[in-house]
């Protein structure tokens, strides 16, 4: 399912586009492409420190913290398999940010993405793997929503049986 998000103006509306669109997304597993160069986690932070949003950011240098206090992680996150656990068995509402995933990705990794991707509980939890190589892509397709931070071209209107039509 490819679905694209236009860029808006103003950055935090960007922002805030962006995350209603992974909110909106029809499965918990979304590969976001083009986050990197639209500067996703930037534009997002000032969103989620004034609407009080549970978005965290997962990298390998960092492990797992919250997107709102940069300092603040959880002790050990590092390795992904302890983050995606952490993810898995939270109750809470969240949306969770891969950023740089280690390839090629472990069994129990992979496996550990697919229940997540298959979660059916009551509370929203959505993780976005940000610019994910296609290769990884391909081996999710069956349980990945892709969505895209790149505007569309914009379409020119034609005339059509004396109606203008897009």
């Amino acid at each position: 399912m490819n679905t694209s998000i236009a860029t808006p103006a103003s950055p935090l509306q960007g922002g805030a586009e962006i995350l209603e669109r992974i909110l909106a997304a029809r499965g918990n597993l979304i590969a976001l492409e083009g986050g990197d160069k639209v500067g996703l986690v930037g534009l997002l932070r000032p969103l989620v420190r004034r609407s009080g949003q549970a978005v965290y950011l997962w990298n390998p240098e960092l492990g797992l913290g919250n997107l709102r206090e940069e300092h603040v992680g959880l002790p050990g996150s590092q390795r992904l398999n302890i983050a995606l656990r952490y993810m898995l068995q939270s109750n809470h509402f969240g949306i969770y940010l891969l950023q740089r995933l280690p390839l090629p990705l472990p069994m129990a990794d992979a496996t550990l993405l697919r229940q997540l991707a298959r979660a059916t509980s009551g509370h929203v939890r959505r993780v976005v793997m940000l610019d994910p190589p296609e290769s990884f892509v391909a081996s999710f397709n069956d349980v990945l929503v892709r969505l895209s931070c790149q505007s569309e071209p914009a379409q020119r209107p034609r005339l059509r049986d004396g109606r203008w039509i897009l």
